[in-house]
């Protein structure tokens, strides 16, 4: 899959970046950033990329490695070669056959536990008309 993305930063390959970021714009890393956490508008993680931090983002697109929880407000997409160990928090997942992931996921507008009441509550409203249907 062909990815269109315009980086205004990049960590490029051979490069290490560590510490605390904050980039304004895009940023896309196909080096080594370290830190306690990465906060971006959109990141993409290149094939050479190693990222191993917590990442908030409106888009993040992994080739490469992320170790780190990641929190999107848009997206993440994990192309093939993806290899994710963290847990996941976006409205849209989207994984490519191959890529790796070992965490949670927690897909959609409502998250944890407004997410866990918000299923229990529609499974107990269908229980409840499907005993109301029979009775």
């Amino acid at each position: 899959m062909r990815v269109n993305f315009t980086a205004n930063t990049t960590i490029g390959e051979g490069s290490r970046f560590e510490g605390h970021c904050a980039v304004h714009g895009n940023l896309r890393i196909d080096g080594r950033f370290v830190g306690p956490a990465l906060q971006v508008e959109q990141l993409y993680v290149g094939s050479s990329g190693r990222v191993k931090t917590d990442i908030v983002a409106n888009v993040v697109v992994v080739e490469g490695v992320v170790v780190g929880n990641i929190s999107a407000a848009n997206r993440v997409l994990l192309l093939a070669s993806a290899r994710v160990l963290g847990d996941l928090l976006a409205p849209e997942l989207i994984i490519q056959d191959g890529a790796i992931l070992d965490g949670h996921c927690s897909i959609g507008q409502a998250h944890g536990d407004d997410a866990r009441r918000l299923i229990e509550d529609l499974y107990e409203r269908r229980a409840m008309s499907e005993t109301g249907a029979r009775g």
